[in-house]
């Protein structure tokens, strides 16, 4: 048996151990450390489908195995930073139990993964926010903003908000452009573009929170252009 039909595989796993990395990170309360797994996993995952392309050995099994790599990484993982975060500030929730509803996101990461693998829609484009995308968004938001995060208990109501605005936008009908060119001209790629140019901006004035307003806007963006 041919070893380059094991190694798209074996990139998807180091994805999946990345993620169990962060999730242990996590728990630990070193969200940094997390986050960096993350970042990781997501250049495995970019890397796996790459190769299982260019090699010619794309499987169903592999199509699976990515998925499950995909909901430990992004979905599991950032939600054990939320938790963990929530959890900090307990003393400021009407309920105790309120902070293991991040893992309500774990939930809705799978669901969206599922619907991923069944959509025929998405080759050049998602329907619904990337698992990815949303993972990044947490963990720089916690990573680069925790301090402001805690500095007030009506904070900690905006993030347990923003969990369910999250898990409606991973499952909702809404076209969101992917970073995939059929070519490298500007007529066609004006979004793609646009949204390249402004995250150079984004990422020098705010640093890692940056990265966080980078996916708000990815979003915006992808509303207020979509085609209906």
């Amino acid at each position: 048996m041919s070893i380059k039909k094991h190694i798209p595989n074996t990139i998807t796993c180091c994805n999946l151990i990345s993620g169990c990395i962060a999730t242990y990170w996590a728990f630990c309360g070193v969200w940094d450390i997390a986050l960096l797994f993350i970042v990781i996993g997501a250049v495995f995952d970019f890397f796996d489908g790459m190769s299982a392309r260019l090699l010619g050995v794309s499987s169903p099994i592999g199509k699976e195995l990515d998925s499950l790599a995909d909901d430990i990484t992004f979905g599991f993982a950032p939600s054990a930073i939320l938790f963990d975060f929530l959890k900090g500030g307990i003393e400021y929730l009407p309920w105790h139990y309120l902070p293991y509803a991040a893992f309500i996101m774990a939930a809705f990461s799978a669901l969206r993964l599922a619907k991923f693998n069944l959509d025929e829609r998405q080759a050049m484009g998602f329907i619904g926010l990337p698992t990815p995308a949303n993972a990044l968004f947490w963990g720089a938001l916690i990573v680069g903003a925790g301090d402001w995060l805690t500095s007030s208990p009506y904070l900690y109501y905006a993030v347990f908000i923003g969990i369910f605005i999250s898990c409606y936008l991973l499952v909702a009908e809404i076209p969101m452009f992917a970073l995939k060119f059929k070519h490298w001209g500007w007529k066609g790629n004006e979004i793609k573009y646009i949204f390249l140019l402004t995250c150079i901006p984004l990422l020098a004035i705010l640093g890692i929170s940056g990265l966080a307003a980078i996916i708000a806007w990815y979003i915006i963006l992808s509303v207020i252009t979509k085609k209906n």
